[in-house]
C-alpha cells in the first residue's frame, strides 16, 4: 500500500494529472472521516457527522494541491492539519455557535476559576453547580451545550502544528531542549491526569493514546455515547486549566 501511494505521489507530483489528483483523493478519504470523527467528539451533536467530513474534503484536496512531496514530509500529518483547519475554518464563517452558550461556557470559566483560587484544587461537579446555583444534571446539560467552545481555534492550531511538522527523515531526532522540555510536560501530563476522576481518566487515555472511537469507550465503560462525550468534555476543561497552551503536544 505504501508503495503504491510512493508510485502514486511520484507520479502526480511530475505531472499534476487530474486523474491522479481524484485517485490520491479517494486514497486518503478515510483519513477525513478520521478528522472528523475526533473532531465530533468536541463538538458533540451540534454539528452533523456527514457536514464535517463534507467540510474536511475540501481541505484534503486543498492539502495535495499544495502538498511538495519532494520535502520528504509525511503527507498523513501535513492533510490532517488541513483537514481540521478547513472545518474548524467553516465552523467558523457560519458562526453559528449561539451567544447563550458563550455566555454559559463564560460562567462556568468563571466558576471554575473562583473555586480554584479559594480552594487551591480543581472543583467538583457538586462544587461547580453549588456555585452556580444550578443541579448537577442542569451543569452536565451546561457542559454538554458549551463543548463546542472548547475547539481548538483554526490560527492557534495551525501555527502549533506546522512546527510539528517534521521531515521523515529527521523523525528520530529531537534536539537536547527539546527533550528536557518533553520529559517535563509529560510529569505535568502525569500530575493532571491523577486529578481527573476515574472514569475521565479512561476516557482520555483510550481515546487519545488508544484511538478508540467514543462509540468504543461506551462500551467499555458500559455507559452511553452521550456520557462518554460529557466525560471528554469535563476532563478537557480540567486538563487546559492546568496545561494552558502545552495541552495539544499531547491532545489532537
Amino acid at each position: 500500500m505504501a508503495l503504491d501511494r510512493d508510485k502514486l505521489w511520484s507520479e502526480y507530483s511530475v505531472t499534476k494529472a487530474p486523474e491522479l489528483r481524484e485517485k490520491l483523493i479517494i486514497e486518503y478519504s478515510g483519513l477525513v472521516k478520521l478528522v472528523a470523527g475526533k473532531l465530533s467528539m468536541y463538538l458533540g451533536y451540534n454539528v452533523e457527522y456527514d457536514d464535517l467530513v463534507g467540510y474536511g474534503v475540501f481541505g484534503l484536496i486543498d492539502a495535495i494541491d499544495k502538498f511538495d512531496y519532494d520535502k520528504g514530509v509525511k503527507f498523513e500529518t501535513y492533510a490532517s492539519l488541513r483537514i481540521r483547519g478547513e472545518i474548524l475554518d467553516q465552523i467558523r464563517r457560519m458562526d453559528w455557535i449561539p451567544r447563550t452558550v458563550r455566555q454559559k461556557q463564560k460562567m462556568l470559566d468563571a466558576a471554575y476559576k473562583k473555586i480554584e483560587e479559594r480552594s487551591g484544587k480543581l472543583a467538583t461537579d457538586e462544587e461547580l453547580a453549588d456555585e452556580l446555583g444550578i443541579s448537577v444534571d442542569e451543569l452536565c446539560n451546561m457542559q454538554n451545550e458549551t463543548k463546542i467552545t472548547n475547539v481548538i481555534s483554526l490560527d492557534e492550531y495551525m501555527d502549533e502544528g506546522d512546527a510539528r511538522i517534521e521531515p521523515v527523515e529527521n523523525k528520530d531526532y529531537m534536539q537536547p531542549d527539546k527533550v528536557v522540555e518533553k520529559a517535563e510536560l509529560k510529569k505535568i501530563l502525569l500530575e493532571v491526569l491523577e486529578s481527573l476522576t476515574d472514569k475521565e481518566k479512561k476516557v482520555i487515555l483510550l481515546y487519545y493514546y488508544e484511538d478508540m472511537t467514543l462509540k468504543e469507550i461506551s462500551q467499555v465503560l458500559e455507559v452511553s455515547e452521550s456520557r462518554v462525550s460529557q466525560l471528554h468534555s469535563k476532563a478537557l476543561v480540567k486538563m487546559k486549566q492546568r496545561l494552558g497552551g502545552n495541552m495539544s503536544m499531547f491532545l489532537g
